[in-house]
């Protein structure tokens, strides 16, 4: 196995976390007799030789070692290097050739593994056939031979899938293996194989699907599902192992079945929705559990009415198993207003569960709970009594106030108690942004116009030498304008007309005074000289000075035509409030709406208010109303780009076509 081993420089070589040193040493503990030594060997080297999916020129002098390893009929475990080496030769992150042509240098090995007597090792061999076998009827052959002999339900689901990569790859030989997939689809195949030819056969070659994919896909799930409720249990005695599979059941092998239906389907929502509705009325909470986290896929990516859907997510609410209340909780969270359905079972749980109002955060701290936040986030007052009881408490989740936000004027019982934490924030804290934060978020959600004093309090007392007042500023600058309290904080503000938050504080003295001989100097110059997110917000506040910002006209129609899309969108938006002349702000629109998906909120939002003039964009906003998939969520994490935000794009563009439609016909504004 390891001959010449010992002439390899591996000294010289390296792989992931620095020299190749401790590589020999792996592979030799590969061949052990001791199972921890094997599983250790194999995750440094997935660790090392494989990390992230790359290659080094340790991984490629390891290779013929690993093979010769796999060959070795009387070593255990050697299905896991078969699936390294699989990685290697296929799945490289960086495309190196060498890797693939290395592990296809050797592929003979895979013929014989293929008839091994470790169902293991014949799962993970499937797919290498595809991968390294030359000759594509050979490969063809032999995979009808196994399917013809295997007796595994695991190998035949691997041979199956094995079937779908081969169509992929090889298209002139396809016809032959479609006829497989779908002889496989039917009895007297067990469920479980016959639920993933169904999967694959929905990829290649969804004409050869039956006339009812789905309701037969839901049958053959729950047939496979009693099927394994059936299985020899774990033992009787209370192991550690019984009560660990009682706390997470899991069933990743049928998760992996439902996937990959569910990618087949891709854009046909309905019947992805109806795949959905058989999975979560399933009698096992296994399968609801795995169908929650597919449904937040499908919520995730795709419009369309999901109100059955997310009415049956609230239905797993009052389920016994913490891991399946604890998903759809967590998926309902994510849908704020479209989470309205479930409502009733949510108040449901968190009547009866005061115990999951809280959880703890990452710190230690006290962080609001699943059931609680997807309530308050879909703008459901019922959330208000069991928030106020927590305001009342001594240690309030931190989160809170951000959650209080989505309620609005509804949350206002809660007001005086959002005041009074916001008074005794300790101005000196480092803790004090982060505090103060979700509360300014609050109060000017709420309206609450006695917040202003706190408010006020933040902005002028917070002390500048610690850079608090700083971080602090532009929200509460925000909070002010927002609660009309703007006028109390004038040498505050003026004081901040060189910072950072200059466009904020202009467009509050703007609010106070209405008086553009103060206000557009600055913003003319954040508007030339601002970081990124200051010229947005310096055009924005241009944009609400209105016609008396017309001086301002010029440094507009130069900054919209140049610059990232967000920033022209932001500056061709405060053209049209300031001119009313949609010539310059068309062509900007039209341009970012294909050059950046998450500028068309805001794009829509100016088109509404553009009513007539936006006729010639109506292209636009009819195929984005159209479009079954949400734009692309690449800056979620940075943006907050999301289901509300989409929701909040599919609102404005109607409301934009009713406007262009309004100004064209008056008779048609109601249609």
């Amino acid at each position: 196995m390891f001959t010449g081993i010992d002439e390899v420089d591996w000294a010289s070589l390296r792989h992931a976390h620095g020299s190749a040193e401790d590589v020999p040493g792996w592979l030799r503990s590969l061949a052990s007799a001791d199972t921890v030594e094997r599983a250790t060997a194999l995750d440094g080297m997935y660790g090392a030789l494989h990390h992230q999916g790359y290659v080094y020129d340790s991984t490629l002098a390891c290779v013929p070692f690993l093979l010769s390893l796999v060959a070795r009929e009387e070593l255990p475990d050697r299905g896991g290097i078969v699936e390294l080496l699989v990685g290697i030769g296929a799945e490289s992150a960086d495309g190196d050739p060498r890797a693939r042509e290395a592990v296809c240098a050797g592929a003979e090995v895979f013929v014989r593994l293929a008839r091994d007597p470790d169902p293991a090792v014949r799962r993970a061999t499937a797919g290498a056939l595809v991968h390294f076998l030359a000759a594509p009827a050979r490969v063809l052959d032999l995979l009808r031979q196994r399917l013809r002999a295997e007796r595994d339900d695991r190998v035949l689901l691997a041979l199956t899938e094995a079937l779908g990569l081969f169509t992929r790859r090889h298209p002139a030989h396809a016809g032959a293996a479609v006829d497989l997939l779908a002889e496989q689809s039917a009895p007297p195949y067990a469920p479980g194989p016959r639920l993933a030819a169904l999967g694959q056969l929905a990829l290649v070659a969804p004409a050869r699907l039956p006339a009812d994919p789905v309701p037969t896909a839901v049958r053959l799930l729950r047939e496979r599902t009693a099927q394994r409720a059936r299985l020899p249990d774990l033992g009787a005695a209370d192991t550690l192992v019984r009560r660990l599979h009682r706390l997470r059941p899991s069933d990743e092998e049928g998760s992996r079945l439902l996937r990959t239906l569910h990618t087949a389907l891709g854009d046909h929502v309905g019947e992805r929705t109806a795949l959905l509705s058989g999975q979560l009325t399933s009698p096992d909470p296994v399968d609801r559990c795995n169908a929650v986290w597919m449904a937040a896929a499908l919520l995730r990516g795709w419009r369309g009415d999901h109100s059955g859907t997310v009415s049956l997510l609230g239905a797993q609410l009052s389920a016994e198993q913490d891991r399946l209340r604890d998903a759809a909780a967590a998926v309902l969270a994510e849908l704020f207003a479209s989470a309205a359905p479930a409502a009733d079972a949510l108040h449901a749980l968190v009547g009866a569960r005061p115990d999951l109002w809280t959880h703890r955060g990452g710190r230690g701290s006290a962080r609001l709970g699943g059931p609680l936040r997807a309530l308050a986030r879909s703008g459901d007052p019922r959330a208000v009594p069991a928030l106020a009881q927590l305001l009342a408490g001594p240690a309030a989740p931190e989160d809170l106030g951000f959650e209080v936000a989505h309620l609005g004027p509804a949350a206002a019982p809660l007001a005086p108690a959002l005041r009074h934490r916001l008074g005794r924030i300790p101005l000196a804290a480092p803790s004090a942004a982060r505090c103060a934060a979700p509360l300014l978020a609050a109060v000017a959600a709420v309206g609450d116009e006695g917040a202003v004093p706190q408010v006020l309090r933040l902005l002028s007392g917070a002390p500048e030498a610690l850079g608090a007042r700083d971080a602090i500023a532009g929200q509460a600058i925000g909070a002010l304008v927002a609660l009309g309290g703007a006028a109390e904080a004038i040498p505050t503000l003026q004081a901040l007309l060189r910072t950072r938050h200059a466009a904020a504080a202009a467009g509050a003295l703007w609010s106070a005074r209405r008086d553009a001989t103060v206000v557009l100097p600055v913003l003319l110059r954040e508007l030339a000289q601002g970081e990124p997110a200051n010229r947005c917000r310096a055009a924005a506040q241009l944009g609400v000075v209105g016609p008396a910002a017309r001086a301002a006209l010029p440094a507009l129609r130069r900054a919209a035509r140049s610059g990232p899309a967000r920033e022209r969108v932001a500056t061709a938006c405060a053209l049209w409030r300031v001119d009313a002349d949609p010539q310059p702000v068309l062509p900007v629109f039209r341009t970012a709406w294909t050059e950046d998906p998450h500028t068309r909120g805001p794009i829509a939002r100016c088109l509404t208010a553009m009513g007539p003039a936006a006729a010639p964009l109506r292209h636009l906003v009819t195929a984005e109303l159209a479009a079954p998939r949400r734009p692309p969520a690449r800056t979620r994490g940075a943006d907050g780009w999301g289901i509300p935000q989409d929701e909040a794009l599919l609102t404005a563009c109607r409301k934009a076509l009713e406007a262009m439609r309004a100004g064209a016909d008056p008779a048609q504004a109601g249609a």
